[in-house]
């Protein structure tokens, strides 16, 4: 994989990350505004969890035509976030920011009160795009691209776990207008967080007391105890198995999980990072079979925190989808997001016979 670090009309960064040997020497000739990011976040003092506020997202592209895609390559006349004519997979900083380095101030608490506390949202926020094809999806990529995905998740989760104020990185893919998707361009986004977050902070909680008590990672015996059933496996390979969660919350709700236990994507060896490509695009394929139509889905990596926890952690990503059938939405409604109590209309056993089927 082949690395080219440039930078666009407002100096964010764009990295090129191609599978052969290319000169990048296209340069952004748009006319662009500074970037100016105000976020800040508050920490909730009833559930003492952080909240990002990040107004000036409001301006942020939204659902633009097809030939005015901004994540397509540049095009004579049509100038785009990417200025080459075409591309592997690229990564370039948010326009549009939750957390950026650029934010200015000083902790602080709302209106002085010394009750709730305030800080700059300092961090970061880049987009990857998985693919120059507008029209193509993650599940249409080949294995050897699948396979570079990887490799760029992994750089970027190693650098940008050195920026300052970040910790935790955090990969993840919104699909489909029923998410929220307002580009449809194929591509996943990386936050650095300057905090780690809730769920994160509750999963390394339970994590600590079961190894305490059982003196075993708990996603470990998870893993196993799937493994040995059998009866909610969607996939297994030598070095990874995907499989419907004991308790899942979604109606089509999938982990992939590796059988080595790793804090993060960087500690993947090359075995590892192959079979997960291959493993993931048949997941992925198998979502869009389920109703014969591109899935609306996230995908969500669960990696370590940067400096805390990171012997406790067991790396995954979450795969899950709001759909419930062809047709009908699961809405988060009065328990799941007033209380966080889920309710799934299918069981797990019924999801992963589902997938199964469309195998």
């Amino acid at each position: 994989m082949n690395k080219t670090v440039r930078h666009l009309a407002d100096g964010r960064e764009i990295i090129y990350f191609d599978e052969q040997a290319r000169e990048r020497t296209a340069v952004d000739t748009r006319d662009l505004p500074e970037v100016a990011a105000s976020s800040e976040i508050r920490l909730d003092p009833l559930t003492r969890e952080w909240v990002g506020m990040a107004a000036h997202r409001q301006t942020r592209t939204y659902k633009p035509p097809a030939d005015l895609c901004p994540l397509c390559p540049s095009k004579p006349g049509k100038p785009s976030e990417i200025p080459e004519p075409s591309y592997d997979v690229v990564v370039f900083e948010n326009r549009f920011p939750s957390f950026a380095q650029g934010v200015t101030g000083e902790p602080s608490t709302v209106d002085d009160a010394g009750l709730v506390p305030t800080a700059p949202g300092r961090g970061r926020c880049e987009v990857v795009c998985f693919t120059s094809d507008h029209d193509g999806s993650f599940a249409t990529l080949t294995p050897e691209r699948a396979r570079t995905v990887v490799d760029v998740w992994a750089d970027r989760t190693a650098a940008l776990s050195t920026v300052d104020g970040v910790e935790q990185v955090f990969p993840f893919e919104n699909r489909g207008e029923e998410i929220g998707v307002t580009l449809h361009h194929p591509h996943g986004q990386i936050y650095g967080y300057p905090f780690v977050t809730p769920r994160t902070r509750r999963t390394l909680e339970v994590a600590r007391d079961y190894q305490e008590e059982h003196g075993r990672p708990v996603l470990g015996d998870v893993l196993a105890a799937e493994r040995k059933s059998g009866s909610r496996v969607i996939e297994e390979g030598e070095h990874w198995t995907a499989f419907v969660p004991p308790a899942a919350r979604w109606p089509v709700h999938v982990l992939l999980v590796p059988h080595r236990q790793v804090a993060d994507i960087p500690a993947l060896n090359d075995g590892e990072r192959d079979e997960f490509a291959e493993i993931y695009l048949r997941v992925l394929r198998r979502f869009d079979a389920l109703y014969d139509r591109q899935l609306p889905y996230i995908a969500s990596w669960n990696q370590a925190p940067v400096r805390t926890g990171r012997d406790l952690h067991w790396l995954h990503l979450e795969l899950f989808s709001v759909l419930r059938s062809a047709d009908k939405l699961k809405y988060l409604a009065g328990s799941e997001s007033g209380m966080a109590v889920w309710i799934n209309d299918a069981t797990p056993e019924q999801i992963a016979e589902r997938l199964r089927a469309v195998g």
